[in-house]
């Protein structure tokens, strides 16, 4: 496995933080910063909404990396990636993993966060000839005693095949780490079958919604959830108050509706 250097500031411009035993997790897909059915672009919108949540960890999908004719379309879109734009001054590191890369520009996963990333790297799972997909895999360091926590960013493809191989992936990184690291998996699943919490359990991944609610949440179409797609595991880790951010405004800044979760070490 090999984590390169993170994106973001340098150590110097990292805000010093100590004890840190709890934090919150976002995850939210930013649909390329659109409402659903692209009518209106709301990116600076949504990232006073995540801004809201004082999230420490922020998971995100489907964020560009680049793209040449929207600043020509769009008279608010950013100068910077819009990952970038969403971290903002809150969060100091940031990490990108670009996934689909085409003639305009690209997309992936993105990992915002108050603490440390020490290292990341994203492990291509692209079925071949098929939809381009990433898992963003971070290190953090949390203020402190220095504890190290993996967030692993995922989002799925669209076939159940394709998943469940994505899937196997998954898990073979998860293999990899020591069996005592606290693990992070946040994302969007496309699991609207429900068949990732049995593949996942045997890596010791607890997903926190069925843990409280005895199901994953109901995360799309965002102004009315019926599908469970999005989803939060952890492993080595306590999670409570986990929440689908379903209401206004969060109903009209993306097709999937963002969940939210404390953890604890």
């Amino acid at each position: 496995m090999s984590l390169s250097e993170p994106i973001g500031s340098t150590d110097e411009q990292q805000t010093v933080i100590t004890g840190v035993r709890s934090f919150t997790v976002l995850t939210v897909n930013t649909h390329k910063g659109f409402t659903a059915l692209n009518r209106r672009f709301i990116l600076p919108e949504l990232r006073e909404a995540v801004r809201s949540v004082s999230a420490d960890v922020v998971f995100l999908q489907e964020v560009h990396g680049t793209h040449e004719q929207h600043p020509q379309r769009y008279s608010n879109w950013p100068p910077m990636p819009q990952y970038e734009f969403l971290a903002d001054t809150l969060w100091p590191q940031f990490a990108y993993g670009r996934n689909a890369v085409y003639p305009a520009g690209d997309h992936g996963n993105a990992l915002l966060s108050k603490f440390q990333i020490i290292r990341h790297d994203n492990l291509d799972v692209s079925i071949s000839g098929h939809e381009n997909r990433g898992l963003l895999h971070c290190v953090l360091r949390l203020p402190g005693d220095g504890q190290e926590v993996h967030a692993i960013c995922v989002h799925l493809g669209l076939r159940e095949s394709h998943r469940t191989e994505q899937l196997k992936l998954l898990a073979e990184r998860l293999e990899e780490l020591p069996s005592d690291a606290p693990v992070i998996v946040a994302g969007d699943f496309n699991d609207w079958r429900q068949r990732a919490d049995a593949l996942l359990k045997p890596c010791g991944l607890r997903e926190v919604f069925a843990e409280h609610h005895g199901k994953p949440a109901r995360s799309f179409p965002a102004r009315w959830p019926t599908l469970r797609l999005d989803r939060i595991y952890v492993r080595n880790l306590k999670a409570s108050r986990p929440q689908v951010l379903a209401a206004r405004p969060w109903s009209h800044l993306s097709d999937h509706a963002p969940l939210s979760v404390e953890i604890e070490l």
